[in-house]
């Protein structure tokens, strides 16, 4: 455990000393964001963040593969490597992104490009864990994974809409899956894990990049960023869930076998909500998928009254509160974990709606007040 938090701790200090610089570059380059119409902030801010984060990343893969604990994950297996090499290449569509805003259509061709590459190399869901193992062919299952990844980028991109939303909700579901992962490789013969890399690793780049991204922020994470994190969070979910046998899984009330397919979709959930509720709603309207709005969810919290810190923070519960409600079933009762986590989402909705609530009473108790004659 010391191991991944040391690769934890060289993640968050790369991405935080050079993120700065990252944001110099940015303004060099004139990859400055304007403010649109849907846009929260006021004022131009330089976007390119996942700069920063892939130097983070890169940083921690490269020092755990000299450290002896990690280092044997690393012999015969060119995972670390492979996502490491489409890490850098989805930085690199973003950052054509953030400085010349590219067409979606144009986008959307290069995630796909990126993720097949990724697939084809390896990372890729060969087995789903539904109580018998299901094995694709590798074309279909290639196919199926840069699906997923597409998606999952895409979802983070969508959910990018507010200072450190995006890396907190990322950071969240690396603790979360870091943590599953870790916990199934203690039944191999080595902890080391190259899924629990990944996500330590992840975790350590959002913490370093939140202490510039705070409201009100230095830096945006930009495309580079959102869809960077999105890609890292699949592909370490892909590499621990697409290789699991239910038949070496200790399937007992801890560790139920559908986990490793639910525990990625939970990590996800806002994201992936936000996004298919985005799809919808444009859809119905005649619009394209990727147009623009103001409806997306953290522009609802705002409308309800919500600081944009609030916003953040109560987002972030909600996200926790899926991704760890999840994982507490490896430890409790299914009917345990539902009881707290409704006892938890109970208090989180008066938390979300507390200002509207504020504003309603106010707005009674004016109406109620005497001398108030009513129209």
């Amino acid at each position: 455990m010391r191991i991944y938090l040391f690769i934890a701790v060289i993640a968050c200090a790369f991405t935080w000393l050079l993120t700065p610089l990252v944001r110099h570059l940015a303004i060099q380059f004139g990859a400055v964001g304007k403010v649109r119409a849907r846009d929260v902030h006021t004022i131009p801010t330089p976007r390119m963040g996942g700069v920063g984060m892939l130097a983070g990343f890169v940083a921690a893969i490269v020092f755990a593969s000299r450290l002896p604990f990690i280092s044997n994950a690393f012999i015969g297996n060119d995972e670390a490597w492979i996502v490491t090499i489409g890490a850098v290449l989805i930085v690199a569509l973003g950052v054509l992104d953030d400085i010349f805003d590219l067409d979606w259509m144009l986008k959307l061709a290069g995630q796909l490009g990126v993720s097949v590459f990724v697939s084809w190399g390896g990372i890729r869901i060969v087995s789903l864990p539904f109580g018998s193992l299901v094995t694709a062919s590798s074309s279909l299952s290639a196919a199926f994974t840069a699906l997923v990844l597409v998606v999952s980028i895409n979802a983070v991109n969508f959910v990018d809409g507010l200072d450190g939303l995006a890396a907190g909700i990322a950071g969240i579901g690396g603790i979360a899956f870091g943590a599953y992962s870790y916990m199934i490789a203690r039944h191999s013969p080595s902890y080391a894990s190259i899924a629990t890399l990944i996500d330590v690793a992840l975790v350590g780049v959002c913490v370093g990049f939140l202490l510039h991204n705070w409201h009100p922020a230095k830096l945006f994470m930009g495309d580079s960023g959102s869809m960077l994190l999105g890609y890292l969070v699949t592909c370490a979910s892909v590499i621990m869930t697409g290789h699991l046998d239910p038949a070496t899984l200790h399937t007992s009330q801890y560790v139920p076998a559908i986990m490793p397919v639910l525990l990625p979709l939970f990590v996800l959930f806002l994201p992936l909500l936000d996004m298919i509720l985005a799809v919808v709603r444009r859809l119905a309207r005649g619009q394209s998928p990727m147009h623009p709005d103001r409806q997306h969810l953290h522009h609802r919290m705002l409308r309800i009254g919500h600081s944009v810190q609030g916003a953040v923070l109560i987002l972030w519960a909600w996200a926790a509160l899926f991704a760890f409600g999840s994982l507490l079933t490896m430890f409790y009762t299914w009917q345990k974990v539902v009881g707290l986590c409704l006892c938890a989402a109970a208090v989180l909705i008066v938390l979300t709606m507390r200002p509207w609530l504020v504003q309603r009473v106010r707005v009674n108790r004016q109406l109620n007040k005497p001398g108030h004659h009513h129209d």
